[in-house]
């Protein structure tokens, strides 16, 4: 997974050239990848972008589907984005819809000048028009299987599990 993720930085420092950026990770596991990302390309560069969270409960197109069970985190944005580029970051991309609820939220905080996604894993499916401008690695699925991204900070181990048939 460092691997995956110093490759990541690096293409995303190439391409902006540096850390004039946000990088802004979707809850739960998009902001400790996020953090990750911001350390390596602080390392690279000398100096960390700007680095948030984004909660995306309260945009999601399923909320019906999910009840109250629903748990709204928090969104931690301590920045100006209008006019930046922000790097959005989460674990799997599958059907989009994540995606676009990230994309309504962070049109609440400003009118970034562009919006570019990192992903560690995208399994295909999508159901939306979205794809990342960075893939850690891209993993063919059947519908009825699930990617399962476990991280250190959050789970005690750094892991992929492909689990179903």
């Amino acid at each position: 997974m460092g691997r995956v993720l110093l490759r990541i930085a690096h293409e995303i420092l190439e391409r902006n050239g540096g850390v004039d950026l946000a990088l802004v990770g979707i809850r739960t596991t998009g902001v400790p990848l996020a953090g990750r990302l911001a350390a390596t390309m602080e390392s690279i560069e000398g100096r960390a972008p700007d680095l948030g969270s984004v909660d995306v409960t309260m945009y999601r197109d399923d909320q019906g589907r999910l009840g109250t069970a629903a748990v709204v985190g928090p969104t931690d944005i301590p920045f100006d984005i209008t006019d930046r580029t922000v790097v959005l970051v989460d674990d799997v991309l599958f059907t989009g819809r994540t995606i676009r609820s990230a994309l309504d939220a962070l049109m609440d905080f400003g009118r970034p000048a562009a919006v570019q996604l990192a992903v560690l894993v995208d399994r295909g499916h999508r159901e939306l028009p979205i794809r990342a401008d960075y893939v850690g690695t891209n993993i063919p699925t059947s519908i009825d299987q699930t990617v399962q991204v476990r991280l250190a900070e959050l789970d005690g181990e750094d892991a992929v599990y492909l689990e179903g048939n």
